[in-house]
């Protein structure tokens, strides 16, 4: 229990752990189920319910010394190492249980990544061989593994993930000079390949075994250096261009290592910043958006006191009112306050009739913010009460309308944290 303890904590940094997009049914003779993609800690399934995972470290010894990192190679804190066959049983008796629904398993690199990524290997199949434990696996990928090692535990993981950390190539030479991007795009590069080999295979063999059904994630530490909101927005625009990305998950930077010169000294995460990057990740995935229409030169970090969405839409009035009744599924979604759901309600049910302000309540839009940026037909200057929207108002009037006193708070907090980074000596 106290190995237990030493690698739960350590592990809990990871935040690129999801469940979605894998299907593991029930079957005779098996233990365990992913139905629905069901199966991750502290995390939410598809249908919205929050589901629990064994999330630790096979070691938290590293050879590595990453500034970052609390399990840098250099930190005096408790380290502890579990063999193969104590994580496979803790595994199995907590399912048993019914405490957990899956493992994250992840490591710090010991001897070689190699040595580290056959271990973590030999757990996973003997959880699916020996065990017939058939709920999910979430792997983590050693930077540097051979090729044969990776494609063996893509056979048994539902994801795989290999975190770029930082962005920028010389920002993560800084922090972590025994790293480079190369090693880490070398094995998504690998486990992309086998995705689509295995999809191929499937083509032509029916019941061929899958291939990291999950696909990949991947993280970036939010607010470590000096990356700008763009830089790391590029970076994961980027990712998503490969077929086999699923997630990027942004992790606001936690002081764990204040004792080093290079960090910056933060009194609490940035975490307005980390949600504001979750907000603008979905822009980028499902509503349309490119990189260039959320940040911009004039506007490299994203806006803390308001959402991408509405930043953008108080940015370019001229493309707004937006009427519901006529414009195209792409521009209802750019309405601050409109989600997909909504905007496919509001395409399918304008075929029957006019869609009224009564109607856009009742699909849950949020009218407090999409009054000013839409028209329906109900309010013209006809009636006693002229339309009032973004362009009458002006943008910087409407926008102190749209911002509660709260977020204000939370923002100029979050502006006020010490952001020092300490420049590097110059060589002599």
């Amino acid at each position: 229990m106290e190995k237990l303890r030493i690698l739960a904590e350590s592990a809990k940094y990871d935040v690129s752990c999801s469940s979605s997009g894998t299907v593991r049914h029930g079957q005779k003779g098996m233990v365990g189920n992913t139905v629905g993609g069901v199966g991750i800690c502290h995390s939410f399934a598809d249908d919205g319910r929050c589901i629990s995972l064994l999330k630790v470290m096979l070691t938290n010894f590293c050879k590595y010394d990453c500034a970052y990192c609390v399990n840098r190679r250099t930190n005096d804190i408790p380290r502890a190492t579990l063999s193969v066959a104590e994580l496979e049983e803790i595994t199995m008796e907590f399912y048993r249980r019914n405490y957990i629904e899956g493992l994250f398993l992840s490591s710090g690199v010991v001897r070689t990544p190699d040595y580290t990524m056959e271990r973590l290997v030999a757990i996973v199949r003997d959880l699916r061989t020996v065990h017939r434990f058939n709920g999910y696996i979430h792997l983590k990928a050693i930077p540097g593994a051979s090729q044969e090692l990776l494609n063996e535990a893509g056979r048994w993981a539902d994801r795989m993930s290999v975190n770029i950390e930082i962005p920028r190539e010389e920002s993560l030479k800084l922090l972590a000079p025994e790293k480079d991007h190369q090693s880490v795009f070398q094995p998504m590069a690998l486990i992309q390949q086998g995705v689509l080999e295995n999809k191929e295979d499937r083509r032509k063999y029916r019941h061929a075994p899958r291939f990291v059904p999950a696909g990949q994630s991947t993280q970036m530490i939010v607010g470590a250096t000096q990356e700008s909101d763009r830089d790391i927005l590029q970076m994961s625009s980027a990712l998503y261009g490969q077929p086999s990305m699923r997630r990027v998950y942004y992790s606001g930077y936690v002081s764990v290592n204040t004792y080093d010169e290079r960090l910056p000294r933060l009194k609490q995460p940035p975490l307005v910043r980390e949600n504001r990057l979750y907000q603008a990740d979905w822009l980028l995935r499902f509503y349309h958006f490119s990189v260039s229409e959320i940040v911009d030169d004039e506007h490299a970090n994203l806006d803390l006191e308001v959402d991408p969405k509405l930043a953008w839409a108080l940015r370019h009035p001229e493309f707004f009112p937006v009427d519901v009744n006529t414009a195209a599924y792409e521009h209802i979604l750019r309405v601050p306050g409109i989600g997909t759901k909504s905007a496919w309600q509001i395409v399918n049910s304008r075929r029957f009739g006019r869609v009224t302000s009564y109607h856009l309540k009742k699909m849950g839009v949020v009218l407090k913010k999409a009054q000013y940026f839409i028209t329906c037909g109900e309010l013209t200057s006809s009636f006693s009460q002229p339309i009032v929207g973004i362009n009458e108002l002006h943008p910087e009037r409407l926008r102190p309308m749209l911002i509660s006193k709260a977020q204000q708070k939370r923002a100029a907090a979050e502006q006020q944290l010490s952001l020092d980074f300490k420049d590097e000596p110059e060589q002599p």
